[in-house]
């Protein structure tokens, strides 16, 4: 079991939950059950993970998704859905020039953080944050923010993705064959809508980190209707490193109350290594019993298998 590994591979859902809204470590977790730590924007963090949080990921849908000291935050917000739900949709289509739907609200100290996907292509789920005064229990709708780099990764991962649309349809043929050949599943996507960032399906997620996403970044926002082939002919021209975009598929056990199928791990990774026509990438595998953790959204348990390094089989 390679724990950091595994770690990494969660990364992006973590910093949802850790980057929230008031950044720093007002949202780490402290009760007396079982702790993590887990890496974060160049540090780490320790959360903490209660096994009664766990529940079937069948039956996750992404409610209970929480963090600290969000509770107050929580109802306020929930007050004046209507008036956030405004003002981050205008958010996304004066900044990045993407239409949202808005899917949760999640309270934290001093905001609520709200995760939106895009209509259309690019497609990702992202979320931004609306300050709230506690005192007056007043929404800052004019001060709506996303955390550092969040959105544009997100929007990286969703522009590759219409870039290498025909290895996309390879890869989700790939995992729909996964799910009927071995005792897996993966999440419900109301629960990557309600949780996620980044270019999420219910088997797997796509991160990219490298300059040349920021400067494709920039060329569509100069010219939306940039055409798929044009996206890619500037991406082939790149040559950019295929370790720069992580491709982590990511199943839990069907079956309640099972261990992860070693075996099954094996042959699947196996499968990865041998097949053809999957987006340019590094790719990691990750097995995870039947369980979820309801407040994090993420399975951190001792029995989940990643045998190989994040990124280390490589589609060029």
């Amino acid at each position: 079991m390679h724990k950091n590994e595994k770690v990494l591979a969660f990364g992006l859902g973590i910093t949802v939950l850790l980057g929230g809204c008031s950044m720093g470590t007002d949202n780490v977790k402290s009760t007396d059950s079982e702790t993590e730590t887990v890496a974060q924007a160049g540090g780490e963090q320790e959360i903490a993970m209660n096994t009664e949080n766990l529940v079937s990921i069948q039956d996750y849908n992404g409610e209970g998704y929480a963090l600290r000291n969000g509770e107050e935050t929580d109802k306020i917000a929930e007050a004046n859905r209507e008036d956030i739900e405004v003002a981050v949709k205008k958010f996304f289509s004066e900044k990045y020039k993407t239409e949202v739907i808005v899917h949760n609200l999640v309270g934290a100290v001093d905001g609520v953080s709200v995760f939106v996907e895009s209509v259309g292509e690019p497609h990702f789920h992202t979320f931004a944050i609306v300050p709230i005064d506690v005192k007056s229990k007043t929404v800052k709708t004019d001060g709506v923010w996303s955390q550092e780099g969040q959105v544009e990764s997100a929007l990286s991962a969703g522009i590759f993705a219409m870039a290498y649309e025909k290895e996309i349809d390879n890869l989700d043929v790939f995992v729909n064959q996964v799910i009927k050949d071995y005792p897996v599943v993966g999440k419900n996507m109301e629960a990557v809508n309600n949780t996620s960032s980044g270019y999420y399906t219910s088997h797997y997620f796509i991160s990219a980190f490298d300059d040349i996403f920021n400067k494709l970044n920039t060329l569509y926002m100069k010219d939306q209707n940039i055409s798929k082939e044009e996206i890619r002919k500037f991406l082939d021209e790149s040559k950019f490193d295929p370790e720069s975009v992580s491709i982590t598929l990511n199943f839990f056990m069907k079956e309640a109350n099972t261990e992860p199928d070693e075996k099954a791990y094996d042959e699947i990774l196996n499968k990865i290594k041998e097949s053809d026509g999957f987006p340019k990438g590094g790719y990691a595998l990750i097995l995870n019993d039947n369980t979820i953790d309801s407040k994090y959204g993420t399975n951190s348990n001792d029995n989940t298998i990643s045998k190989n390094d994040l990124n280390k089989i490589v589609k060029e």
